[in-house]
């Protein structure tokens, strides 16, 4: 019997790569997000390459309703859910903090941190009641240290790290693993999100050093869930071989 893995975030990037690499390894796939013309393209990739099933959950995890109405509409034989990937978040706005605009902190807190809490605690009962899953959140160097113009969007991902350490002390008297995985830079729309839809300023943050792509990580989220029954993987920062810290990077020009 197949398992079950929930992505959030599932239209791009690390969340498209990781749905796509644990239906490879045997897992049925449900995958959420807005854009629901990707979720369908994503789907049909799975489904063609793949012996695995998917379900679409197209909604805003923003949205405390949308939530409930989503995750209360699974069909019974997805309700047994096994791995949640909290994956969606984004990074909206870069300025001082006296000049951020208040809806980019909004929509980062929204998505980072409410919509985390809002997914985990529709699903964590129904783990606790079969006494096992894994939830693996998606932090960020941004979550570790803090840099400049990163204000809202490093404090939201400390909280995701706060909010990781409190799930595994709750939760571990019922046999649930809880992880977190920390990227540095990865090449995804993260960037474009974040200058609103400016190729060259996204570009320019990846200029010069060879940064993560989305299968990277998605290869370290399915070593985490492949662990054995005993191991629980805490927490991975990884980084670009050319990456240190945050602001810290061997840049050079290439060919």
């Amino acid at each position: 019997m197949k398992l079950i893995a929930l992505i959030t975030g599932a239209t791009s990037g690390i969340g498209e790569a990781t749905a796509m690499l644990l239906a490879r390894d045997n897992y049925n796939i449900i995958i959420t997000g807005r854009r629901k013309e990707r979720l369908i393209s994503l789907q049909e990739k799975i489904q063609s390459e793949t012996n695995s099933k998917v379900l679409i959950l197209d909604f805003d995890i923003r949205n405390l309703n949308e939530n409930e109405f989503a995750i209360n509409s699974l069909p019974e034989e997805w309700q047994n859910i096994d791995v949640l990937v909290n994956n969606a978040g984004l990074a909206a706005g870069y300025s001082p903090i006296q000049e951020g605009d208040i809806d980019d902190w909004e929509r980062m807190i929204d998505t980072n941190i409410k919509g985390l809490l809002y997914v985990s605690r529709l699903i964590i009962p129904k783990m606790i009641a079969r006494g096992k899953g894994h939830i693996i959140n998606i932090s960020s160097i941004a979550g570790k240290e803090t840099y400049p113009f990163g204000n809202v969007y490093c404090a939201s991902k400390h909280a995701v790290q706060s909010i990781t350490k409190g799930m595994r002390i709750d939760l571990l008297k019922h046999g649930i693993k809880v992880s977190s995985v920390s990227p540095g830079a990865v090449e995804t729309e993260f960037s474009l999100v974040r200058f609103n839809g400016d190729n060259n300023k996204a570009k320019q943050i990846y200029k010069g050093f060879t940064p993560l792509l989305a299968q990277d990580i998605a290869e370290t989220i399915l070593f985490i869930v492949t662990r054995p029954k005993h191991v629980n993987i805490d927490d991975v920062l990884i980084m670009p071989t050319d990456q240190a810290f945050s602001r810290d990077f061997n840049r050079r020009e290439f060919d």
